[in-house]
């Protein structure tokens, strides 16, 4: 199990990099300190690889595009394959622990056209109506899924037979969420959502963030009205254009200014956040601290261990 502190991406997109991820066996089991993420939250991506958590310890907040939904220890949930998503802890600094389990759905379903992926595995990470299936453990049925997605992290890798053992677990974990998927499978999926619009918008700014980018460029690079991008991101994000890309900026700061040695004239010119005195003002805005100061506790904790 990997201990995870934070996030890595796909050059030019929001699809997370999940390093470790082999093609002969797609699937890595994480240990998630939130807390440790620069900027305390999970930002918006998505993945081809399903993920199934756990609440170790503390409360999160998940954002996909039909709401949030807040998870306290103990419960966990199902988050399906290429669904945009966010998290951040509600919990007290330091106590936010996340289990996660990430595979591709093919360790399930096996070689492509087979009976399992067809009957039990397609019909699930195609239903554009299942974003995420939430667990918790005051109903019997999510209770014990809750089990089996917890005690999955612990089957020892170096034990005869791990990976037959996991799949195994994978799959009856797999079938029990297929029963509680099945009203909503069996419900008509209704307008195809916009993921893949706003995947395209989101990707623009990734590939133009340093640059100015204005609300009729975004729209124009996705074929959009200015009147849709807005919608879009107001209902897959909950978020204008604008925030989202002072977001994104700052995300982007907050990650140089932990790794590396720039001034802060650099970083602001390199983020599209302008000059150092703009740049210092936002950032105080948004994080509560001077840019100085955040470099200074984050690289602290990097010399320390701690990060």
């Amino acid at each position: 199990m990997k201990r995870i502190r934070g996030i890595e991406f796909h050059a030019g997109s929001r699809e997370e990099l999940l390093p470790g991820f082999a093609p002969d066996f797609p699937y890595i089991a994480s240990w998630v300190e939130i807390d440790r993420y620069p900027k305390r939250f999970v930002p918006w991506h998505w993945h081809r690889a399903v993920e199934l958590f756990y609440m170790e310890n503390g409360e999160l907040e998940y954002s996909t595009p039909q709401g949030k939904m807040v998870f306290p220890q103990g419960s966990g949930g199902f988050i399906n394959s290429n669904v945009l998503h966010m998290t951040r802890p509600l919990g007290r600094a330091g106590e936010n622990v996340q289990l996660v389990h990430l595979f591709d759905p093919s360790l399930i379903a096996g070689a492509q056209g087979s009976r399992i992926g067809q009957k039990y595995v397609l019909p699930l990470t195609a239903a554009q109506q299942v974003e995420r299936i939430p667990l918790y453990p005051d109903e019997p049925r999510q209770a014990a899924l809750l089990e089996q997605i917890r005690a999955a992290f612990y089957l020892s890798e170096q034990e005869t037979g791990y990976e037959l053992r996991l799949r195994s677990a994978l799959s009856e974990i797999w079938l029990g969420l297929f029963e509680l998927a099945r009203p909503q499978l069996e419900k008509p999926a209704g307008p195809a959502r916009s993921s893949e619009k706003i995947k395209e918008l989101l990707i623009y700014i990734h590939e133009h963030y340093a640059e100015k980018v204005s609300v009729p460029e975004l729209a124009a690079a996705a074929y959009l009205s200015e009147r849709e991008c807005f919608r879009l991101f107001h209902d897959c994000l909950h978020t204008t254009p604008a925030e989202y890309i002072k977001s994104y900026r700052l995300q982007i700061a907050c990650q140089m200014l932990a790794e590396g040695k720039a001034s802060m004239t650099e970083i602001g010119r390199a983020c599209g956040l302008g000059s150092s005195s703009y740049f210092g003002k936002l950032f105080r805005e948004a994080m509560g601290c001077t840019p100085s100061a955040y470099r200074r506790t984050w690289q602290d904790r990097d010399k320390t261990g701690q990060r």
